[in-house]
Formats: structure tokens, sequence, C-alpha cells
């Protein structure tokens, strides 16, 4: 079974710059093949990769419940439509989950792509999903254990608070998960007391210990305003040694 990789953290904290450097350092260190799954209604993860999306599970699942060809039972149908969406490249794929279901009952269908993801996921190493918001998606795709929950926070006392209160939400889903950590995003350097503070009470009064802190980068924005892919930059950057130093101390 492949090693399940989660994003979480409310809008704007960066949970899509940090999926794209994981998956940079994945393809450095040699631990492929990953699966991305960009599980975001607001999907970019592809921006940051320089990849084009042509079809979505989203689209999938809302043209499974209309008519299918005659020939191939439902289930055919939705493997060889996510195969379809599937996007190759070096050392990783991806697959956009695209915008949320609309009115009407979509269970058969999400249990199609559940069963679609189960024999999708023996083909990988890792599978990483960048989650919006809410963690629906991850009951969709099926995933019953998360190996390792990353929380994502902006530099502020709220966005530390929210972090807090989203790992606690993760308690009542039906999914195991085996490690989670803080990741405190965009920082400035040098850290504030305050703040600093702030991140020391959070972790080591809750089951959420600190993996690090990732500065805020110029040179990310520039790449992102070019529309170059992160998975161009090079160890020698700094944002890429600090992303680095936070992954090696839980991939384990």
């Amino acid at each position: 079974m492949p090693k399940v990789i989660a994003m979480a953290g409310k809008g704007g904290t960066g949970k899509t710059t940090i999926s794209a450097l994981l998956i940079n350092y994945m393809l450095h260190n040699n631990l492929t093949p990953v699966l991305a799954v960009d599980a975001d209604a607001n999907a970019n993860l592809n921006e940051l990769l320089e990849l084009e999306v042509n079809l979505t599970l989203g689209e999938i699942r809302r043209d499974l419940k209309g008519d299918i060809p005659a020939h191939i039972t439902r289930d055919q149908f939705m493997e060889m439509k996510v195969h379809q969406a599937l996007i190759e490249a070096k050392g990783y794929d991806l697959l956009v989950m695209g915008q949320p279901d609309g009115p009407g009952c979509y269970c058969a269908a999400n249990q199609h792509l559940a069963m679609t993801m189960d024999k999708l996921a023996d083909n990988y190493r890792y599978i990483l999903v960048d989650n919006e918001a809410g963690m629906e998606h991850l009951s969709r795709m099926n995933l019953r254990s998360i190996d390792l929950l990353l929380v994502v926070s902006d530099p502020s006392a709220r966005g530390i608070l929210t972090a807090k209160r989203i790992s606690e939400l993760t308690k009542p889903l039906k999914i195991e998960i085996k490690e989670k950590f803080l990741i405190v995003n965009r920082a400035p350097d040098p850290l504030p007391e305050a703040l600093s503070d702030k991140i020391k009470e959070t972790t080591e009064n809750t089951d959420l210990p600190l993996a690090g802190i990732l500065s805020s980068s110029d040179q990310l924005i520039e790449q992102e305003l070019s529309g170059k892919s992160y998975l161009n930059l090079t160890e020698d950057a700094a944002i890429i040694q600090q992303a680095y130093e936070i992954f090696s101390k839980i991939i384990k």
C-alpha cells in the first residue's frame, strides 16, 4: 500500500505551495512514483507544476450520473475516464478533483470513484493530497488511513489557533491518522517573539508538533508570476533548503 500524505489548513495558507515543494523534494530523493491529487475546488497545483488540466474527477462523476456507452459497465467507464484524467509526468502523476458536487445524489458515483482509486493506488509509492479547507474528498477517495497529515498555517496568532482547531476536527473522521505536524508558512525572518511564543504554546499543549517554519520567499513569488514550475527550483535556493530540511525530518 502507498503511504498517504495529506494537507490541511484554512484557505490561503499556502497548502498548494507546500505540496509543490514536497513533490520537488520527493523527486529529488527518488521517493517515487507519486500520485498527487489536487482536491481543492480552486485547483491550481497544476499551475505550480506547469501542467495542463483537460479533465477533472468532478466532471467524470457528473458524467457517471448520466447515460454511459452500452458496451461497458459503470465501473469500467469510471476506470477508463480516470486514466484519461491522469496527467502523467516524470516520477509523478497528477489528478484534479475539480468542482464540488452539484445538486442531486453523487453517492453511487463516489462509490465507483473510490473503487477505481483503490486499484490506481497500487501503482504508487506515495499519494499526496492537497486538500481544500474541508476534508470530504478523503472519504470520497476511500482513503482509510493517512500516514502523515500536514496542517499549514499562516504566520498569525489566529492562523495558529485555526490550525489547532483543524487538527482537532480530524479526530471524528473515520480515517486513521498516524502522524500529524504543523508547518507555519510565509513567516517573516526573523520570527517575531510573540509569534514564536504562540507557536510554542500551541505545539506543546496539543498533539500537533511543529515540523518547521518556511520564510516568506520572493523567489517563490517570482516563480509563480513567471509561470515556471516549482520543480525547476534547485537545491541552492534558500526556500528549497528550508523545505528540504523540514521534509527530511518527517518523511520516513
